[in-house]
């Protein structure tokens, strides 16, 4: 079997690219993240228990929101992290935004944009892969 992403010898335009776009949405997240290590867990955590789960999963947004971005940002374990996140996205629309999800702002946009462009991001990242703009460069099944 061929490793697809060694095999692909992408232009550096094309690998700036998904640089551009991993760090955007790594950056964006992370924000959400450390607003949740400052806030503290309660929150997510009641939330959580609150749909009836067990309370104590409310401590994987830091995973979601923290780690995942994190290695997003330098490169390593790109994929995984990135498939993380859309988790994480699914998740926080799941537990706290289902009653905007067929909703059109004020402004005329869809009330989920921001979480739907972070989670199509998240996706996209999964699929493309880190580049040779990282870390873990282009070699690795995971990156």
């Amino acid at each position: 079997m061929r490793n697809v992403n060694s095999d692909r010898g992408g232009s550096a335009l094309e690998d700036l690219g998904k640089l551009i776009l991993r760090a955007t949405i790594a950056v964006l997240i992370l924000f959400h993240g450390v607003a949740k290590i400052m806030g503290g867990p309660d929150f997510i955590v009641g939330i959580v228990g609150k749909a009836g789960l067990p309370p104590a999963l409310g401590y994987l947004v830091y995973v979601g929101e923290v780690l995942a971005p994190l290695l997003m940002l330098i490169g390593i374990m790109t994929r995984p992290a990135a498939l993380v996140i859309a988790i994480n996205m699914v998740v926080a629309v799941a537990l706290v935004h289902m009653n905007d999800l067929m909703s059109i702002s004020k402004t005329g946009g869809w009330a989920l944009e921001l979480q739907g462009l972070y989670l199509a991001g998240a996706l996209a990242v999964a699929c493309l892969g880190a580049g040779r703009f990282s870390a873990g460069g282009t070699a690795g099944r995971w990156n």
